[in-house]
């Protein structure tokens, strides 16, 4: 089944100069990336995307990293793609992630970790909401078609 997953990188990703490591490593993973943009999120549209850990201590501190530089969100779509990239990220905290992920070979601490990753189907589909619409979703075919006639 094709799922799709919402893949936000960070500012601290963005200042590292990160943002092509980030995409060649989802697209090497086998993963088509169908949205992509760079964006300067206003304070309102982070506290509704980490509206999930509103009231929690960190929160505040969060969104105002958040706003500190651009973010690259993104959509990626595959096969179970929603586990695979979490796996490809990295736990949260850097210093528990394997060396190899994301976050295990660029992050510095739970906060700045470079990367988010929609944890769940219902998860993805807000997330995504929160940034695109239907149309800047896209739809085409994989690497086939470089293989094939002109029609």
């Amino acid at each position: 089944m094709q799922e799709r997953t919402l893949i936000l990188i960070k500012p601290d990703g963005v200042c590292k100069s990160l943002i092509g490591e980030v995409i060649k490593r989802v697209e090497q993973n086998g993963f088509k990336i169908v949205a992509l943009k760079m964006i300067r999120p206003e304070k309102k549209k982070i506290e509704e995307f980490y509206e999930p850990h509103k009231g929690k201590p960190f929160f505040p501190g969060l969104v105002e990293f958040m706003l500190t530089a651009p973010c690259v969100v993104m959509v990626a779509e595959g096969k179970n793609v929603i586990r695979r990239v979490r796996e490809l990220i990295g736990e949260r905290v850097p210093g528990e992630a394997r060396k190899g992920s994301i976050r295990g070979d660029f992050g510095s601490d739970g906060r700045r970790n470079i990367v988010h990753g929609s944890d769940s189907l219902e998860s993805a589909k807000r997330e995504i909401s929160c940034f695109f619409s239907e149309e800047e979703i896209f739809f085409y075919t994989g690497r086939d078609w470089l293989n094939s006639e002109p029609g």
